[in-house]
């Protein structure tokens, strides 16, 4: 493949150009098509077809079984280009998919998402990339190992980056489901297991080689799909291209907008629906087992009485299906009914729940009756999570395993940091237009979507609601045709996928987005599991067990290993984890706990030791897993846990990595200073390391 020379770099610019042009082609031609008749179903299984046969052709042209080509693209990668593959290795389902929801979703508080990442990239521009760069080698846990000379950090290494990377993943691969559906109308299970496939044909045959040629391409596809229906949504609304500049207009609108519906009777009548709701679930929660076996019981005396009354049969499976799909035990339905209590009381808030979209640090119930914020705790709480978020994303970033070694494929520690300044270009291009995408699509749901008739209202909300209830539906809770706020749940990871259809934009812009999404899907989802390949075969097989093995079976090891993450990550995403962005930010408060305070330590402070860096290692990540495990309500049910989560200081699960960092960073300089220095080695290595004139 290419390297850096300037021949090299024109063919480079030739051939990623010729891609861009024929891709908005081929968007053009279905337009045409599309105008012409074309079903839309063609569409979507076009834009599938087309976009993966690309990455496959990229992949197959780049196969290697060249250990330093297949883990690390030969160190050949110009600064340009690996800032475009590792903005695509960065932006994955969560920034494409989940960002734009969160922020229509949060307002001002998902803004601790474009904050933590981006200073995230600019810890990692100068504290850990470069250094990593000049080290040398594969991996993060080479690093560690040699750093501290300890085998047994190699291994805690390669585990604690296989846990991350699986954690991140899932999301990845749930995300390539609900686009698959999308593009193709296939069950969500099936899209799993075919976006799998365009997973595995990106990096199976060349590893980071066909990864990071691969990632450029889907960085162009994913830059123009989020781009195009923005600006367009915005000369709709504003007759201005530049939607970053324009929105607050918008802005301005949506607050007088926000106030009208607080206060509207429709709103208020669907309001004390689902706080009746509530208040029904409170009450299961009170006694569970009693609650338990009266639904059971009734369930089952409503199916007798109809095969008695000899009902049609659709409505005996029906009532059969509903007897079914009620909790089997006591833990159960306390962990459905919590969230069905949570669920319908947001929803019985005013909005539905969302915050007031300029409130900086408004809770859930900010938006009272009277437009008042809640003052004093609430207030308090919500700015905590805000910072806490930012920094555990910040601290996540610079410690995530795949975009670390990221930085190992370019030709210098020059390069590594011309390629950071790059990846920030890049990535900014998406991070400055998600705020007013969120602001623009709630503008169209609050205006043109609320207050439709039920006869009338869009196909695609049908489409959706066939899909799975839970990401998308309406239901005329009051009964009187209209479409309420409080009757629409819109599920943060469907805003994007929904935006050109909710503007009137055509389908063929839909199928375009859809393709995007996949394209930031698989390009994190191909650098994961290179991570996770890469310590299975790498850091725990060659490094630990045989050191002997020849290169060929080294690489013939990880393709297998890739392909067996590839299937666990499908079978756990099939079974709908929480929100892509739950998943996500979970990773990050991992890895930040976990590698951070020891990347840093091992590179600034000589003083750190072996028994320091395990030390910090295994306090932050337990920290950080126990207090997931004992506030996140998914992990609650799993492990049988049952009343309300212990926050701590009202900290989020989302932000574990608050109490996770600091503690493995005291107890690695804690250890350190009780133990003996370490060795000559270790203070010469890092001399050389920081050492300027060092290539």
């Amino acid at each position: 493949m290419p390297d850096s020379s300037t021949s090299h770099l024109h063919r480079l610019h030739r051939r990623y150009a010729l891609f861009t042009l024929s891709f908005i082609a081929l968007v053009v031609v279905l337009g045409v098509a599309e105008q012409r008749g074309m079903p839309k179903a063609w569409i979507g299984y076009t834009f599938l077809v087309a976009t993966v046969l690309v990455y496959a052709v990229i992949g197959i042209l780049c196969r290697t079984t060249d250990p330093a080509e297949y883990f690390v693209a030969g160190r050949r990668v110009p600064a340009l280009y690996n800032g475009m593959a590792a903005g695509a290795d960065w932006m994955s389902a969560a920034t494409f998919i989940g960002l734009a929801g969160t922020l229509y979703a949060s307002g001002y508080a998902g803004l601790a998402y474009v904050l933590g990442w981006t200073g995230g990239f600019v810890l990692l521009a100068l504290c850990i990339a470069p250094y990593l760069r000049r080290f040398g080698q594969f991996t993060v846990a080479d690093f560690l190992a040699e750093r501290f000379e300890s085998r047994t950090l190699r291994l805690v290494g390669a585990c604690a980056a296989i846990l991350v990377s699986f954690v991140y993943l899932v999301a990845q691969i749930y995300g390539v489901g609900l686009i698959t559906t999308r593009l193709t109308g296939l069950g969500f299970e099936v899209g799993v297991f075919v976006g799998l496939g365009g997973v595995l044909v990106c990096s199976f045959l060349g590893g980071m080689r066909a990864v990071t040629w691969t990632q450029v391409a889907q960085y162009l596809i994913m830059i123009l799909a989020y781009l195009v229906p923005v600006i367009w949504l915005s000369v709709k609304q504003t007759g201005w291209p530049l939607p970053q500049l324009v929105y607050g207009q918008q802005l301005h609108q949506l607050a007088q907008r926000e106030q009208q519906l607080i206060h509207d009777p429709g709103e208020l009548q669907v309001r004390a629906i689902h706080q009746e709701r509530a208040q029904a679930a409170a009450a299961r929660l009170g006694d569970v087992p009693r609650a338990l076996a009266q639904a059971q019981a009734e369930a089952a005396a409503s199916v007798a009485a109809l095969k008695q009354a000899n009902a049609p049969l659709a409505q005996i499976q029906a009532a059969e299906k509903q007897r079914a799909a009620l909790p089997r035990t006591a833990a159960e339905a306390e962990e459905r009914w919590r969230r069905e209590l949570a669920a319908e009381a947001s929803m019985a808030q005013p909005l539905s729940g969302l915050a007031l979209h300029t409130q900086p640090f408004a809770g859930p119930s900010a938006a009272s009756a009277d437009g008042d914020l809640a003052e004093g705790a609430q207030a308090s709480e919500a700015r905590r999570n805000f910072i806490a978020l930012v920094l555990c994303l910040m601290v996540g970033t610079a410690g995530l395993p795949h975009l670390l070694t990221r930085y190992y494929t370019t030709t210098s520690v020059a390069t590594a940091r011309s390629s950071v300044a790059w990846s920030l270009v890049f990535i900014s291009l998406l991070y400055l237009t998600a705020p007013a995408l969120a602001v623009m699509v709630k503008t169209e749901v609050f205006n043109d979507l609320v207050g439709s008739s039920f006869d009338q209202l869009p196909a695609w909300i049908r489409q959706w609601q066939r899909v799975d209830p839970a990401l998308l539906s309406a239901v005329d809770l009051n009964g009187d045709g209209r479409l309420q706020l409080g009757e629409l749940r819109l599920h943060p990871d469907l805003v994007m996928l929904v935006m050109p259809e909710l503007g009137g934009l055509p389908y063929v812009i839909s199928g375009m987005v859809a393709a995007g999404g996949l394209a930031a899907a698989l390009s994190t989802a191909d650098g994961l599991l290179l991570a996770i390949s890469s310590a299975l075969s790498h850091d725990l097989y060659y490094k630990a067990i045989n050191p002997e093995a020849s290169r060929t079976r080294r690489v013939t090891l990880s393709k297998a290993l890739l392909l067996a993450a590839a299937l666990a990550a499908a079978a756990v995403a099939s079974n709908r984890p929480a929100d892509i962005l739950a998943v996500v930010t979970a990773a990050f408060s991992i890895a930040g706990s976990t590698f951070f305070p020891a990347l840093v330590a091992g590179v600034f402070w000589r003083r750190a030791n072996r028994a320091g860096a395990l030390a910090g290692m295994l306090t932050g990540l337990g920290v950080c897993l126990t207090y997931l495990a004992a506030t996140h309500p998914s992990m609650r049910g799993l492990l049988g846990l049952s009343g309300p989560a212990p926050l701590i200081w009202g900290i989020q699960p989302a932000a574990a990595g608050v109490f996770g960092v600091p503690a493995g960073a005291l107890a690695l300089a804690v250890v350190s200073l009780l133990t003996a220095a370490p060795g000559e080695r270790q203070r010469d290595f890092v001399n050389a390391l920081r050492s300027p004139g060092k290539p």
